[in-house]
């Protein structure tokens, strides 16, 4: 984070935009899109924080390697600060990912899907969103109390599905359980980047089409400061929710916000 309370790096107001990528399936790919949409942003030197609420599959977890406590969930369940548990990403990048990654025996796994530890996880965004320039909530089918937290608590939501026949079938069902909570996804985005049979342009009715990367592991990612068509779908998605225009290079670049879309 910067020093001062009410700029980012690149000298924009704070108040940041949250923004949750809710999966319309398991097996979406949705924290992988979360840091890579994260590192785009780090690119335009931007500070942002990435909150864990898949805490079933903690695969945010696997993009940071150190220690992580507390955890996401602790910091629900216990009622922890937020700058007890976030974890700074390493990304090659004037901005900062700091995140919140979900790593939890299963005790703490249910006392953090409670209707009070789900109140708590909005209030962890709040705070992050006084303090960076954008906060992303990585987030599973909603199906539980932490889904819909992040699903309401956000501005925005990106709906992410496999671009495959499963994802195709899946997502007007998700985009209507959303609905039914108020809430009208900004973004469809179909993840040709996933197993289980994802063929680019399966999802017609996606806004934004994210190709597969040559990077696979969580080692390997965020791979958006390689630039290519990924990282091109990357930007796409992160100007469609974020309203930031976003120029993907290997060089980075300061974007511009879109008119009319930035909050």
């Amino acid at each position: 984070m910067v020093d001062s309370e009410n700029t980012g790096a690149d000298g924009i107001e704070k108040g940041a935009t949250t923004l949750a990528l809710a999966g319309a399936v398991g097996g979406a790919g949705t924290t992988r899109l979360t840091v890579e949409c994260a590192a785009a942003l780090a690119h335009e030197a931007r500070d942002v924080a990435v909150l864990d609420a898949s805490y079933a599959t903690q695969g945010l977890a696997d993009h940071y390697h150190g220690r992580i406590d507390p955890d996401a969930t602790a910091c629900v369940a216990e009622e922890r600060p937020l700058d007890e548990g976030l974890v700074t990403l390493s990304v090659d990048a004037p901005g900062r990912v700091a995140c919140l990654p979900a790593h939890a025996p299963f005790e703490r796994l249910a006392r953090a899907k409670t209707p009070e530890a789900a109140q708590r996880l909005e209030g962890l965004a709040a705070t992050a969103a006084d303090r960076f320039d954008a906060v992303l909530l990585d987030t599973p089918p909603v199906a539980a109390n932490q889904a819909v937290a992040a699903v309401t608590a956000a501005d925005r939501v990106a709906l992410v599905a496999p671009d495959s026949r499963r994802g195709a079938d899946a997502l007007p069902r998700a985009a209507d359980r959303l609905r039914d909570l108020g809430v009208v996804p900004d973004c469809e985005v179909a993840n040709a980047g996933v197993g289980g049979g994802a063929s680019e342009g399966t999802v017609e009715r996606a806004g934004v089409t994210v190709p597969a990367s040559d990077a696979t592991t969580p080692g390997d990612a965020p791979a958006y400061g390689a630039g290519g068509p990924f990282a091109d779908a990357v930007a796409r998605l992160v100007a469609e929710t974020l309203g930031i225009t976003v120029e993907p290079s290997v060089d980075g670049g300061l974007g511009d916000y879109v008119p009319g879309l930035s909050g």
